[in-house]
């Protein structure tokens, strides 16, 4: 596959990424709080699917790692919102089995072709790691949203879904910027002013209620 397809998968991910994010934080303007929007999560879920085969066509562990984290927990705040049940179930399948179908595919010989994923002449191994635990932090911000709303029942982004949300990014966006990767600098350059914006509403909202 021609270099301009991938780079094209991988922007259309991030910018269905931006998405989620831009729609969520009219929302919360609007609402002068920080609220979850159905959309979000669909929204989260597709462009998961797109990045994590770009992932795969760029031979990037990180990315790949970083979406297979996350994947599930988009379907499962779907579910909290009630709107999971709602998709046709040969959507819901082929969601649900898509992860695996990737690494069933990716295997080479009866083997998954490891020197691509760890020995890529691209990405020095330094950076790897720091691109790994860029996206374990990133990913642990849904971690985080995922137990806080498993708790309430309620599906919700919380303080420190936002605070891991920002540090995870930086991270991410420095290891875009060391890899040249204008899909993640532009996604997560995007991602660092909403995320820093969020805060703020969180920050303020407390602060009103301190005082009353």
């Amino acid at each position: 596959m021609s270099n301009w397809m991938i780079y094209g998968i991988g922007f259309i991910a991030q910018i269905l990424f931006s998405s989620r994010l831009i729609i969520q934080w009219i929302a919360s303007e609007k609402q002068k709080r920080v609220i979850t929007p159905t959309l979000f999560w669909a929204l989260s879920l597709l462009a998961s699917v797109l990045l994590f085969v770009y992932g795969y066509l760029r031979y990037d562990f990180s990315i790949m790692l970083g979406q297979s984290l996350t994947y599930y927990i988009y379907i499962r705040n779907l579910q909290l919102q009630k709107q999971w049940q709602k998709y046709p179930t040969a959507v819901r399948w082929f969601l649900l089995v898509f992860p695996a179908l990737i690494v069933i595919y990716y295997f080479n010989n009866n083997k998954i072709d490891v020197n691509l994923l760890f020995k890529n002449e691209a990405i020095p191994f330094w950076l790897l790691g720091l691109g790994i635990i860029a996206q374990v932090i990133f990913t642990l911000r849904f971690v985080y949203q995922w137990f806080y709303s498993e708790i309430r029942k309620t599906s919700s982004l919380p303080f420190g879904f936002w605070l891991l949300s920002l540090v995870g990014s930086m991270l991410i966006l420095t290891y875009a910027i060391i890899r040249e990767d204008w899909v993640l600098i532009l996604g997560h350059g995007l991602g660092s002013i909403i995320y820093t914006r969020n805060i703020y509403l969180i920050q303020k909202a407390n602060a009103k209620e301190a005082i009353q």
